[in-house]
């Protein structure tokens, strides 16, 4: 049963980073815990037992937590890099210039730990998303791998388990206080509202602005 009115969400609100604010979250009565969720473009780090969940098609998904100090985030990025400055970066804001890309996804996320008291010797990383789930000639998902892989690579940052290509969506929970992720995956053959979905922000990802309402999942 998902909550947006639990006294628990109430009272984890007026403890959330208000770099994240604007971020939905509900409460997850299975799991008796909040969760934030994330959409392309954004990405979202917490110090609270807080899990944090997405749906990914093409899109990657890197869980980078500190394995000691218990914190860590998730991000969501469509594009895997650019060279074009960001002037107007905002933690958490919704499908910025910045964090569709995933060189400013991954920077911000790791420099948010970091900031909150994270080590980087200390990071643990899994990496989700990269599906082909679209009909076209150049594969997204593939690009969004290997920019992960070996970003995180040249970053020293171990990966500790990856579920990533093929050609189904996957919705993902991650849980930064313990590390653990938990992945379902999509049947995308009778869900043509997902690839639609992507295929419209993908289209409209190279516009100089995004709308705010854009969602890929």
């Amino acid at each position: 049963m998902l909550r947006h009115d639990h006294p628990k969400l109430s009272e984890y609100m007026t403890q959330c980073l208000p770099e994240f604010i604007q971020v939905n979250h509900y409460w997850d009565k299975q799991r008796d815990m909040v969760v934030a969720k994330i959409l392309p473009g954004e990405f979202y780090m917490t110090t609270k037992n807080v899990a944090i969940a997405t749906t990914l098609g093409s899109c990657i998904s890197a869980c980078i937590w500190d394995e000691r100090s218990h914190i860590g985030g998730m991000n969501h990025f469509m594009l895997p890099i650019t060279d074009k400055e960001a002037h107007e970066v905002s933690w958490g804001k919704r499908a910025t210039d910045a964090t569709r890309y995933g060189n400013f996804a991954m920077e911000h996320l790791i420099n948010a730990i970091l900031k909150s008291g994270g080590r980087k010797i200390n990071l643990r990383a899994k990496l989700f998303g990269g599906a082909k789930v679209l009909n076209q000639m150049s594969d997204v998902g593939k690009k969004n791998i290997d920019f992960a892989l070996a970003y995180l690579e040249k970053e020293e940052i171990v990966i500790e388990s990856n579920d990533i290509g093929d050609f189904f969506p996957r919705k993902v929970i991650f849980e930064p206080r313990s590390g653990r992720a938990f992945i379902k995956r999509l049947d995308n053959l009778h869900n043509d509202t997902i690839i639609r979905r992507e295929n419209d922000y993908s289209s409209q990802i190279y516009q100089k602005e995004v709308s705010g309402d854009v969602e890929l999942f």
